[in-house]
């Protein structure tokens, strides 16, 4: 009886599995993680170095960083 049992329990836990009653979960799934936003003296010095690296004009420096100062 003990023989019969064994790969009877095996096809009704593969049968479950398949059929979603039986859930696997390996890995905790996945885990976004959202960066917290630059900070505004962050964004200045970006500013900076795309002006020095002649990205963006005095100009559009000055206005970039005139907004920034704003809006704090």
């Amino acid at each position: 009886m003990k023989k019969k049992i064994t790969p009877l329990a095996i096809a009704l836990a593969a049968v479950m599995f398949m059929s979603g009653c039986l859930a696997l979960s390996l890995g905790g799934g996945s885990k976004s993680v959202i960066p917290p936003p630059p900070t505004v003296g962050q964004e200045l010095i970006d500013l900076q170095v795309a002006k020095e690296r002649g990205a963006i004009t005095e100009a559009e420096f000055e206005s970039q960083k005139a907004r920034l100062l704003r809006a704090r």
